[in-house]
């Protein structure tokens, strides 16, 4: 029997997470042909789609793939996403989650047809990201030594303590 990957069981304790602390589930989707999404709201290949409770309708987060009717523009759509093409789960409100490492192959992307005008995607701060596998650098460098990136936030901010 082939093991269950770890994906789609940490997706749901983000959701979990993010719905006992009161924040706003977000799922970052890479779009192909195998993900059921509206078109319409798809950039660069990518959607973002609030997985709320109250945002959703039938929301079913399984081994395989990720299920609900949602409201977009006033009409409803079923949304079907691969496990595979989830990018990332967070909180909107703080950006805390964890994000995902997404390999669909260059010719199942879907076409984005402003590619080369388009902006950088600015990484959202918080994200824990899982990759399955360990480079080089990260195989033979000791925990102690491997230093975590500075957070930076888009506006400077003074913190008084007294």
């Amino acid at each position: 029997m082939q093991e269950i990957p770890t994906k789609p069981y940490f997706m749901r304790a983000i959701y979990e997470w993010c719905t006992d602390n009161g924040y706003t589930p977000y799922m970052a989707v890479k779009v192909n042909h195998a993900a059921r999404v509206p078109m319409e709201f798809v950039r660069n290949g990518e959607i973002v789609l609030n997985i709320s409770f109250g945002a959703t309708s039938g929301l079913k987060m399984d081994n395989d793939a990720v299920a609900f009717k949602a409201r977009f523009g006033g009409v409803s759509r079923e949304i079907h996403v691969p496990v595979e093409n989830v990018m990332a789960v967070y909180a909107s409100e703080n950006g805390q989650g964890m994000a995902f490492e997404v390999d669909l192959g260059e010719a199942s992307a879907a076409p984005a047809a402003d590619e080369a005008a388009a902006e950088p995607v600015k990484p959202v701060i918080g994200l824990a990201a899982v990759n399955s596998k360990l480079t080089p650098v990260e195989a033979t460098a000791p925990q102690a030594e491997v230093k975590k990136p500075e957070k930076k936030s888009e506006k400077p901010s003074l913190k008084i303590i007294k």
